[in-house]
């Protein structure tokens, strides 16, 4: 009791409770122990009397019940109803305002209905399913490559990111200041483009780039010499590739036929996203394309690889965790979904 009194973080109700009763152990009467504690006899009495029934527990706060209900079961099921199953007159969702207008409900009262239920009419998720044939081979031999790669083999992730504009703000760039966020003019001036070709490793991180002027078959199979250039010899190399047609032409194929060790693995139509490549073209884009303001294409040029070699001072590789099971579970959820 007299160390709860001393506890500078203890509520304060709290503390003027322990002392009534420190003071009613030492013999003071309900009185004067009310007019120390600047409360009344009344709340004295109560509390040594919770006190005496329940101990030290009896000095803290009971759960309240709060105020009433004053929205029916009927109403919240209106609410969930209308929500999922009507959309409102000349719009293609609902916002709490609207719904509560329709509803007789406040607008804070639809908000905590939904947060309830987790409905969130104001987002919405794309999906896209691959219309490939081997789809479900596909994805077994993609997934198993990330989750068990074989051993004394390399598993590259290996695509282009196309078109890579330098483009330059009409005005100078407005430096981040408190209280205001870096400011760049909506227009800009185009210079010229670049494609960037990349290899990632997936059990390191590390990245393999080049930059093209375009990226035609020729350019690829330039990437495909560079990328036997620098990787270690008496591997096994795994690509895992999309089906654009520059990766599948003749030249190609007959680069590949005296190379055994060489594999490509390729990723089902419409799935970008199981090629791991992707998720460094979007850091890249993120950290390094977007916000930029490039003069010319060197200058874009020398930006890219700038964040390549720093990426790959320090690589980190992406853990891949989605069982080919999970994936094809959820693929199969949609497509009941769409029928």
């Amino acid at each position: 009791m007299e160390a709860l009194t001393r506890k500078r973080n203890a509520p304060a109700r709290e503390v003027s409770r322990a002392r009534m009763i420190l003071l009613a152990a030492a013999g003071c009467s309900n009185t004067e122990i009310a007019r120390r504690t600047a409360v009344c006899a009344p709340t004295v009495s109560y509390w040594r009397r919770r006190f005496n029934q329940r101990g030290l527990l009896g000095l803290t706060e009971l759960p309240r019940s709060g105020a009433p209900r004053q929205i029916t079961d009927e109403a919240v099921e209106r609410v969930v109803r209308t929500t999922l199953q009507r959309t409102p007159e000349g719009a293609t969702h609902w916002s709490t305002r609207r719904l509560a207008a329709r509803l007789g409900l406040s607008h804070q009262s639809i908000a905590r209905i939904w947060r309830a239920f987790g409905l969130q009419p104001h987002r919405a998720e794309v999906f896209n399913l691959s219309t490939d044939s081997h789809f479900v081979a596909k994805v077994r031999d993609v997934v198993g490559l990330y989750m068990n790669p074989p051993a004394n083999a390399l598993v590259l992730c290996v695509d282009e990111k196309s078109q890579i504009q330098a483009l330059e703000r009409s005005q100078p760039v407005l430096p981040l200041r408190p209280g205001h966020p870096e400011g760049q003019s909506h227009d800009y001036f185009r210079h010229g483009t670049t494609s960037l070709f990349a290899a990632l490793d997936v059990a390191t991180g590390r990245v393999i780039g080049s930059l093209k002027p375009r990226h035609r078959s020729r350019e690829f199979l330039a990437f495909l010499r560079q990328i036997e250039r620098e990787v270690p010899a008496g591997l096994e190399i795994h690509l895992v590739i999309d089906n654009y047609a520059t990766h599948k032409t003749a030249t190609v194929a007959r680069w590949l036929r005296p190379r055994p060790h060489w594999a490509l693995h390729f990723i089902p139509t419409h799935s970008s996203w199981l090629n791991q490549v992707e998720r460094f073209f979007a850091l890249i884009t993120n950290q390094s394309i977007r916000r930029g303001s490039f003069s010319s294409v060197p200058q874009l040029k020398g930006a890219i690889l700038d964040y390549i070699d720093h990426h790959n001072a320090h690589p980190k590789p992406f853990h891949w965790t989605a069982t080919a099971d999970s994936i094809l579970g959820k693929v199969a959820a949609i497509c009941n979904e769409l029928r």
